[in-house]
């Protein structure tokens, strides 16, 4: 009987350890990164949002326009600082149905903060998806207004806060007009604070927002679209500068925190239990989106910026997006 040689007798030993180096390999060229630097000295990056394929789009609070991360590969200049008369850039939010990407144009040149342009006053842009062509310009018509962030409503508007004023404006589809859809003394900012912050829309129908400085949280109840009344939520624990918010699916919403805390927030009656799911985070979290179940968030390091005893300092680069994971509540 003929004999096989001796490394033909090893391959069915081999076969498992080779699949499994390949599969590991190929898994850890698969994984997403643990974070994405962002290009250029002055990111300075205020908010992010997705698209369903993964895709995410960051605005610059000091520099402008709108960067674009496509899965597995860099961050990428998609609309560039200054188009379609903008200047820094808050929230972004995309809007899939209708095909827009929401941004938020401000002229901070009152926080020395110069922009891109000298296009003054706050407005709601709205981005083609898929071409970045500017395709709507709403001016608030309110002042003073910092056009903060945006949410879509079930009508198909798009609601956004004025952090300057106790304002909640809303676009209705079609429409090139903002309108004060709901204004309220408990959102009123005093002196040099920030006011109306985050917006999301909750599984109930209910419009939740918060404000930065005071960090508190609010539930405006809606019927047909129409603004009632606003119940302040207990938060089950102090929060520091209450930014970005995002509902999730299952009704709890991921909130970011400037004092450097990713949160996520569960609605109960009038209180709101605060589960943080990454604390300690240096420079402050401005914004954040999911992608899968992957938070994303983004690292303003605005203090740079707005902070005198920190000015001179100056960021830490290069500016990066952070993926956080997500478990189950």
């Amino acid at each position: 009987m003929t004999r096989s040689p001796a490394w033909k007798r090893l391959i069915p030993l081999l076969i498992p350890v080779l699949a499994g180096s390949i599969g590991g390999a190929a898994n850890t060229l698969s994984a997403a990164p643990e974070s994405i630097p962002l290009p250029g000295d002055a990111a300075y990056p205020e908010s992010i949002t997705s698209t369903a394929d993964g895709t995410l789009y960051v605005s610059s609070f000091a520099s402008g326009g709108v960067l674009r991360v496509r899965p597995g590969a860099e961050a990428e200049i998609w609309i560039k600082p200054g188009a379609f008369e903008t200047r820094s850039t808050f929230g972004v939010l995309a809007d899939e149905k209708s095909g827009i990407l929401w941004v938020c144009s401000n002229d901070l040149s009152a926080l020395g903060v110069k922009g891109p342009s000298e296009v003054k006053g706050a407005a709601l842009k709205g981005f083609d998806l898929t071409t970045g062509e500017g395709r709507i310009s709403a001016p608030f018509p309110v002042s003073p207004a910092i056009c903060n962030d945006i949410t879509i409503g079930p009508d198909g508007a798009a609601y956004v806060t004025n952090t300057l004023g106790p304002q909640i404006l809303r676009l209705k589809p079609g429409s090139g007009t903002l309108e004060v859809w709901k204004s309220d003394p408990l959102f009123a900012p005093e002196g040099k604070e920030a006011g109306l912050d985050g917006i999301a829309f909750g599984k109930d129908g209910h419009l939740y927002v918060n404000t930065y400085t005071k960090a508190e949280l609010f539930r405006i109840a809606v019927t047909d679209g129409v603004a009632g009344a606003v119940t302040p939520l207990t938060p089950s624990r102090v929060v520091v500068l209450a930014d970005g918010l995002r509902p999730l699916e299952d009704g709890s919403f991921l909130m970011a925190e400037g004092g450097g805390r990713l949160d996520r927030i569960t609605v109960e009656g009038d209180a709101a239990r605060i589960e943080p799911l990454k604390d300690n985070i240096a420079g402050g979290v401005t914004g954040v989106t999911k992608v899968g179940n992957t938070a994303w968030i983004t690292v303003g390091q605005l203090a740079a910026l707005t902070d005198q005893a920190k000015k001179g300092a100056g960021p830490d680069l290069p500016f990066r997006l952070h993926a956080i994971p997500l478990k189950s509540p």
